[in-house]
C-alpha cells in the first residue's frame, strides 16, 4: 500500500482548517486573514515545533511569502509611487518615523532588548493594504477624497517595508562600530539593485511581451510570469537580499507593462492559495499559553497602534497641507498592523535577533487591531465633530486654511520652464549615467577576466576598453544632447539671453561627467597620464556627439525606453472614465472627481441635465458621460440620462453625498425594487386537459396563456393527430395534450 508524503498530509490539514475557518469568519463578516491566523493556532494542537512535520510547514510558508510579495508587487508599480504626490510622501515619512520611535519606546518600557524594540517599531509602523481596501469597499468609502491619500500612503509604506527589511538585516548582523558604514553600503546596494532591474525590465520586458503576445495565452503567460518571479528571487538571493525582495521587484516591474493587470488576475488564485498557507504558518507561531502570559503586552501594543496611528497619521496628513476633516478620516483608516509586519517578524526570528514572545505578541495585537478597524473608521466623523466643537476657532481656521484649495499665486512661466527642464534633465542623466556605471562594473568584474583567459593582458585591455566604450556610447550621447533639443530648453534659450549661460553650464557639466567615465576606464586599464586620458576622452565625446549613426542608435534606444515606460499610462489614459491629466488639473483638497453608475430603476433616467439642475441644486458639475464606450465630455443641458450611463462628477465630499442620495431615488414604479436572483430556466412540458379543467372551451388567446400565465403554447395533440405552432384560436377540448414552454412551477400551477 502506498503512503502519502508527509508534505501532502500537512498541506491537506492546512487547507482543511483554513477552509473551515474562512467560511466561519465570512459568516461573521470578518477578514479571512484572521481566519487563517486562527486556523494556524488550531494547527498547533496537531503539529508543534518539535515534530518533523513543522519543517514542511516552513517550506510552504517560504513559498507563500514569495507569491504573496509577488502579488503585492503587481499592485505596487513604481509609476504609482511617482504619482502619489508630496502629500503622501510627507505623511508617510512622519507616520513611519513616529511609529518606529513609539514602538521602540514601548519595547524598552517592557524591558526588551534594543534589537527587539527596534523590530517592534518596524512591525507597527505599517498598515494593512488588504484590510483597508476591503473595509473601504464595504463602507462605500472608495470615492471619498481622503481615500486617495490613504492609498498613496500605503503605496509608499510598501516601499518603506522593503527598505526596512534590508536595513534591519544589516543592523542585525553588524553589531560592531561599523554598522553605520554597513547601513550606507546596504542602502546604496539596494537602490542600485532596484534601479538596475527597473531600468532593464522597463527596456526589455514590455518589448518582449509585446512581440510574444500572440503566443501568450493564459497558461503560457502564467508560466512565463512565474518563471520571471522565481528567476528574480534567485538573483536577489545571489546578490545578498531576501527572496521576498526579489519577488516584490519582479512584480513591480511587470506591473508597469500592459500585461500587468492580466498577470495580476492570473496570479490572484496562486497568491490567495500560498498567502493562506503563510498566514496559517503565522498562526502556528503562536502558543495559546504564551498568549495568556503576554496578554498585557498584546493589549498595550494594540492600544499603542490604534491611538498612535490616530494621532501620528492625522498629524502627518495635516503637516502635508490637508484640512482637518481629511486628516482625521485618513488617520482613523490606518489603525491596524499590516501584512509586512509578519514578514519582518519572520526575518527577525530567522536571524535570531528578536525574542520569540514578540512574534506572538504582534500576532495577537494584529488580530485585535484588524477586528476594530471598521469601527474606528466609522468613528472618524464623530471624532471630527468633537474636535470641531472643542477646538479654539483660531486653531480650526488655521488647520482648515487649505480646505478651499487655494494654491497661492500662479508660478511664473519662466520659473515653471526651468523646473520642468531641470526635473526632466536630472531624471534622464541619472538614469543613463547609472546604466553606464552598471555596464562598466560588469565589464571589469566579468568581461575583462574572461578576455584575460584568451588574450595577453595588453591586448585584452585594448579589446575590453573598445567594447566597453562602444557599449556605453549611445547612453553617453543621450546624456550630452538629449535635453538640448527639448521644448523647455529651446524656449528658455529664446526667451531670455540671461538663461543661456546656465543652459550652457548644464551642457558642460553633463559633458564632464561623460568624459570622466572614459577617463576612469583608461586609467584603470592603461598606465597613461591624466591629461592624456582627458584629451582622448574629450575627443571621443566630441565624436559621439557629432556622429549621425550614433545619433540614430541613441534616439532608438531613448524612444523605445520612453515608449515602454509610458505605454500602460497612455492606454489607461485613453480608456479611463476620469483622465489623469484632467484630474491633476482640477483636484484641489476637498474637491475631487467621482464616477457614478446610473441603474435602470433610478428616477433620473430619461431626464435631461437641464431638467435635473444638478449644479443649481447641489453645486456639482457633470463633466463627462460615458455611454457604451462613447465619451461625452462637457455635456450640454439637453443631454439625457440613460440606464447604465457613467456620470463623472466634480464636487466636494458633502456635495457628492447629497448628489448620490438624489440620483439613487427610485422611480415610483420601482419604489420597492430589490435586486432578485435570476429566474429559473424554462422547460418543455406537456399537460393533459381532464374533465373540469378551466381551459376547456377556451383558446390560447382567451385563456391568456402567455401574457398572464407566462406559458407559451407550441403544440397540441388530439385523438391521434398533432400540430406544431397551432392556431391561437383553436378551442381546447377534453383529452387534449398541450405542449407548453415555461418555468416548471408556473406550468405545474397551471396544471
Amino acid at each position: 500500500m502506498e503512503h502519502l508524503s508527509p508534505l501532502i498530509i500537512d498541506l491537506a490539514l492546512i487547507l482543511v482548517l483554513a477552509g473551515i475557518f474562512s467560511l466561519l469568519f465570512k459568516w461573521l463578516k470578518q477578514p479571512v486573514v484572521l481566519a487563517y491566523i486562527v486556523a494556524g493556532i488550531v494547527m498547533t494542537f496537531f503539529i508543534t515545533k518539535d515534530t518533523p512535520q513543522y519543517e514542511h510547514i516552513e517550506t510552504w510558508a517560504d513559498i507563500g511569502i514569495i507569491f504573496l510579495l509577488f502579488g503585492l508587487g503587481l499592485e505596487f508599480s513604481f509609476k504609482k509611487l511617482m504619482q502619489v504626490g508630496p502629500t503622501a510622501f510627507v505623511a508617510t515619512i512622519f507616520i513611519v518615523l513616529s511609529m518606529i520611535a513609539l514602538g521602540y519606546t514601548t519595547g524598552i518600557f517592557f524591558g526588551w532588548s534594543n534589537m527587539t524594540s527596534l523590530f517592534l517599531g518596524a512591525m507597527i509602523c505599517m498598515s494593512s493594504t488588504m484590510i483597508i481596501l476591503k473595509v473601504f469597499e464595504e463602507l462605500n468609502l472608495t470615492n471619498k477624497s481622503f481615500a486617495s491619500i490613504v492609498l498613496g500612503i500605503l503605496i509608499i509604506e510598501d516601499l518603506v517595508a522593503v527598505l526596512l527589511m534590508v536595513l534591519l538585516s544589516t543592523v542585525a548582523v553588524s553589531r560592531d562600530a561599523g554598522v553605520g558604514q554597513d547601513l550606507l553600503f546596504s542602502l546604496f546596494k539596494l537602490v542600485a539593485f532596484l534601479l538596475f532591474w527597473f531600468l532593464l525590465g522597463t527596456y526589455l520586458l514590455p518589448t518582449f511581451l509585446r512581440r510574444t503576445k500572440r503566443f501568450l495565452n493564459e497558461e503560457t503567460l502564467l508560466i512565463v510570469s512565474l518563471g520571471m518571479c522565481l528567476g528574480m528571487v534567485y538573483l536577489a538571493t545571489k546578490a545578498g537580499f531576501s527572496d521576498a525582495l526579489g519577488a516584490f521587484i519582479m512584480g513591480s516591474i511587470l506591473a508597469e507593462t500592459l500585461a500587468g493587470e492580466r498577470i495580476e488576475k492570473l496570479i490572484l488564485p496562486i497568491k490567495n492559495f500560498f498567502g493562506a498557507i503563510f498566514f496559517v504558518s503565522v498562526g502556528m507561531m503562536v502558543s495559546l499559553p504564551d498568549l495568556g502570559i503576554n496578554i498585557v503586552p498584546i493589549l498595550t501594543i494594540s492600544v499603542v497602534v490604534i491611538f498612535g496611528q490616530m494621532i501620528f497619521a492625522t498629524s502627518g496628513v495635516l503637516l502635508s497641507g490637508q484640512n482637518l476633516r481629511t486628516a482625521v478620516s485618513a488617520g482613523f483608516s490606518l489603525t491596524q498592523i499590516g501584512e509586512f509586519s509578519f514578514i519582518i517578524g519572520n526575518l527577525g526570528l530567522s536571524l535570531g535577533v528578536i525574542e520569540g514572545s514578540l512574534y506572538q505578541t504582534i500576532v495577537g495585537a494584529s488580530i485585535i487591531t484588524i477586528f476594530v478597524t471598521p469601527y474606528v473608521m466609522k468613528a472618524s466623523p464623530k471624532a471630527y465633530g468633537v474636535l470641531e466643537r472643542r477646538m479654539p476657532e483660531k486653531w480650526l481656521t488655521y488647520l482648515n486654511r487649505n480646505s478651499t484649495g487655494a494654491s497661492g499665486a500662479p508660478m511664473l512661466n519662466e520659473e515653471s520652464l526651468w523646473k520642468r527642464f531641470l526635473r526632466n534633465m536630472i531624471t534622464s542623466v541619472v538614469m543613463y549615467f547609472f546604466i553606464c556605471i552598471v555596464i562598466i562594473y560588469f565589464a571589469f568584474t566579468l568581461g575583462f577576466p574572461l578576455l584575460h583567459n584568451y588574450l595577453c593582458e595588453f591586448h585584452a585591455n585594448i579589446a575590453g576598453a573598445i567594447v566597453t566604450i562602444i557599449a556605453i556610447s549611445p547612453f553617453l550621447r543621450v546624456i550630452i544632447t538629449n535635453k538640448d533639443h527639448s521644448k523647455e530648453f529651446l524656449q528658455l534659450w529664446a526667451h531670455n539671453k540671461v538663461n543661456r549661460a546656465p543652459l550652457i553650464f548644464t551642457i558642460v557639466v553633463r559633458t564632464m561627467m561623460c568624459v570622466g567615465l572614459i577617463v576612469y576606464i583608461l586609467n584603470q586599464l592603461f598606465d597613461v597620464g591624466l591629461m592624456l586620458a582627458f584629451a582622448v576622452g574629450s575627443l571621443l565625446i566630441i565624436f559621439f556627439a557629432t556622429s549621425r549613426r550614433l545619433n540614430k542608435t541613441s534616439e532608438r534606444l531613448h524612444e523605445r525606453f520612453h515608449e515602454n515606460f509610458n505605454e500602460k499610462e497612455h492606454l489607461e489614459e485613453s480608456q479611463a472614465l476620469i483622465p489623469k491629466g484632467f484630474e491633476r488639473h482640477v483636484i484641489r483638497r476637498d474637491l475631487h472627481l467621482s464616477d457614478f453608475l446610473i441603474e435602470p430603476q433610478f428616477s433620473i433616467v430619461g431626464q435631461s441635465l437641464k431638467q435635473l439642475q444638478f449644479r443649481q441644486s447641489f453645486g456639482v458639475h457633470v463633466v463627462t458621460i460615458m455611454r457604451n464606450g462613447i465619451r461625452i465630455n462637457i455635456p450640454t443641458g439637453d443631454e439625457r440620462i440613460f440606464p447604465n450611463d457613467h456620470l463623472v462628477v466634480l464636487g466636494t465630499d458633502k456635495q457628492m453625498e447629497q448628489f448620490q442620495q438624489r440620483i439613487e431615488e427610485k422611480h415610483e414604479k420601482y419604489a420597492n425594487y430589490q435586486p432578485k436572483q435570476s429566474p429559473p430556466p424554462v422547460q418543455l412540458r406537456q399537460i393533459e386537459l381532464l374533465e373540469g379543467s378551466s381551459l376547456i372551451g377556451q383558446s390560447a388567446l382567451t385563456s391568456h396563456l402567455q401574457d398572464k400565465l407566462d406559458c407559451m403554447l407550441i403544440g397540441v395533440e388530439r385523438e391521434g393527430w398533432s400540430t406544431m405552432n397551432p392556431d391561437l384560436e383553436v378551442v381546447f377540448e377534453v383529452g387534449d395534450i398541450l405542449w407548453l414552454v415555461g418555468e416548471k412551477e408556473k406550468i405545474k400551477r397551471l396544471q
